[in-house]
This record gives structure tokens, C-alpha cells and sequence, in this order.
């Protein structure tokens, strides 16, 4: 089964949870910026958490589906339309052969994640199909995806999807979708995002008044983040003397200062070594928050513990482990009994 790209969209790259154990070669990590929502776009068509999807950013992509194909949409709502409808989001909805999905405009995020039924059929480079644009290695030829590519799925009856039959009595709709949602009860954006992080390494090296103001003061993202990094325009940050710092290792979410001022929150094409000094680290669980901010969104920061930090983390893995069952049940009983709608 295959989709057929044909208007290609801001950026659009095939993305899993990323390549790891490479960084000591200077090899980042890549994968999925909203890994929350890759593990339940994944989820919502029968598969392991960790399969390649297409990662939407904005707007504009457009695919036909050259096959009956049982996909999912979640993450940002960027307005997926098809024949005229609107597509139902952070659910499971298969494509009838011919149809066409097409992702508007954004109205709150930015980046959705499009999963099929036994992931999308693309190479593994160093254990990962995630695509690395600055290396050029991974997904389709290490680049985003242009007009006219076919991508292809990998069969799986996980999900009751091997019979590739469109559910219904023979009607011309061009999806059908079930009643029930995995979706968020709250959603990405709000007015003013509160991020959590814990002290940096050289937390103790800046200012007082200027610690204080990285958590009392309001930073906004600037036009020039991408998927590398969230760089932020607020309160300038100084340090108490001038010095200079080994490289040293980063990940997701470490916020570096340059000489600037101005911090920048690394995230998933990151470097794997930085030399800047390093005021906060995000915590995991608001990784995702983040991934999907937009240019001109505002956030905060909120300072956590260890202690804090781990038990966030430990609190949404319970709670995402409890939905992956829920949607297996639903899953279950939608391919035993039927429930397309």
C-alpha cells in the first residue's frame, strides 16, 4: 500500500523516536519533535509505538492514497481535509483507494504526525528511519518529501488492516473513522505556556538578578527556530564574569545561552556537544509542549526538582501506558465487530 505526494508543504520528514547510541561519533539522535504524539498516531493503526510516521510542519501537504489504508492523524490540528470534509483527528480512519488528505492551515500547533498501519516502508540507517536533514541520512534519501514521491507501508495484521477492504456498505465517502478519540482532554497551545526545567550546570554562573529574571520574565520563540533548536527572545541573560567552557554533552531540551543573551532550547537535530554555558534543562514530559510552538508563542519557564521532574515523567508514562491499552481494546472490538463510522 502507498501514498503518492502531490503537493509537498512547508516541511514534511519521516520521523520515528530516533537513532541513539551514535553520539559519541557526533551523530544526533533526530526523530519525532512531539513524541507523545507519534507514539499514539502509531497506536491508533495497531502499531509499536516507536514506528515511522510523516512529521507535518504547517501547512500545504497534500497526499493521494493509491490503496485502501488505515491511517491516523495526531499532534497539531492543521486542518486535514478530504472531499470536502474535515478529517477526524487522534483516531483511526481509513482511506478509501483514490482519496485524497490534504492538511490546510494550522489552528493550534504546528508539526502532525500521519501514521499507517505497519509504518512507512522506508530504509533503517543506523537503526533508525528518522530522517537527519543535516547530515542527509534516514528517511527518503535523508530529505524532506517532494512532489511525486511514493511512499510506501509495510503490511501488518496487528490491526486487522491486511484485509485492505474499505469498511461500509459501498458508499462513495472517502474515509470512514470511528466514534470514539485518544485525543488530549487539554490541548498544545495556550495563550502562555509554562515550561518546567530543572538548574543547569552553569546555572550559578549568571547574574542573581539575571536567574531571576530567566523565571520571572515572559520569552518568545523567534522565526529562526527550527527543528535543530527554539530560539527565544526575552530577558538578556549575563553571566557574573567572562569565561569560556568545554564542550560538553547536550540533549533535548538543554537551554544554552550564547554570547547574546538570548537562550536557545536544543531540540531533536541537535549537536551532540555544546559550549555554550547552560542555564536550565527541560523536563521531558513539556518536550512535546514545545515541539509545538509556534514563531511569536510565549512561555515561561518553572523551576522543578529532580525529584519533581521524575515523578511528572512517571505520571504521564502511567497514564500513556493506560491509554495504549484502552485504544488496543477499542482497536480490538472495531475489527471483531465492526464500529466504522
Amino acid at each position: 500500500m502507498s501514498i503518492e505526494v502531490l503537493k509537498r508543504g512547508l516541511l514534511v520528514t519521516v520521523q520515528d523516536l530516533g537513532r541513539t547510541g551514535f553520539g559519541k561519533f557526533g551523530i544526533g539522535k533526530s526523530g519525532a519533535m512531539d513524541k507523545t504524539a507519534l507514539r499514539i498516531a502509531n497506536w491508533l493503526v495497531g502499531n509499536d509505538g516507536g514506528e515511522a510516521a510523516l512529521e507535518v510542519t504547517w501547512s500545504g501537504f497534500s497526499v493521494r492514497f493509491h490503496q485502501n489504508m488505515l491511517v491516523s492523524i495526531t499532534g497539531a490540528d492543521l486542518s486535514p481535509e478530504s472531499g470536502g470534509k474535515p478529517v477526524p483527528m487522534w483516531r483511526p480512519v481509513w482511506f478509501r483507494q483514490g482519496s485524497e488528505l490534504t492538511f490546510r492551515r494550522p489552528v493550534s500547533g504546528c508539526r502532525a504526525y500521519l501514521a499507517a498501519s505497519g509504518g512507512w516502508d522506508v530504509p533503517e540507517v543506523l537503526g533508525s528511519r528518522s530522517t537527519y536533514l543535516r547530515a542527509g541520512i534516514g528517511g527518503v534519501e535523508g530529505r524532506a518529501l517532494q512532489s511525486g514521491d511514493i511512499i510506501h507501508s509495510r503490511r501488518s495484521d496487528r490491526s486487522g488492516s491486511n484485509d485492505d477492504r474499505f469498511p461500509g456498505n459501498g458508499g462513495d465517502e472517502a474515509f470512514r473513522t470511528v466514534r470514539w478519540s485518544a485525543a488530549p482532554r487539554q490541548g498544545y497551545i495556550r495563550p502562555n505556556h509554562l515550561i518546567r526545567v530543572t538548574k543547569g550546570r552553569q546555572y550559578g554562573d549568571f547574574r542573581v538578578e539575571d536567574q531571576s529574571g530567566f523565571f520571572e520574565g515572559s520569552y518568545r520563540v523567534k522565526p529562526e527556530s527550527d527543528r535543530m533548536g527554539y530560539r527565544l527572545s526575552g530577558p538578556r541573560l549575563t553571566l557574573r564574569a567572562a569565561r569560556e567552557y568545554l564542550s560538553e554533552g547536550v540533549t533535548d531540551g538543554t537551554v544554552q545561552v550564547p554570547s547574546d543573551g538570548q537562550p536557545i532550547i536544543l531540540m531533536a537535530d541537535r549537536q551532540t556537544l555544546g559550549g555554550y554555558p547552560k542555564i536550565a534543562q527541560v523536563i521531558s514530559t513539556d518536550l512535546s509542549k514545545i515541539a509545538q510552538l509556534s514563531p511569536g508563542n510565549a512561555i515561561r519557564f518553572r523551576e522543578v526538582s529532580l525529584a519533581e521532574a521524575e515523578a511528572a515523567y512517571l505520571a504521564q508514562e502511567r497514564g500513556l501506558q493506560l491509554l495504549r491499552k484502552r485504544i488496543g481494546d477499542e482497536l480490538k472490538e472495531v475489527v471483531e465487530c465492526g464500529g466504522w463510522t
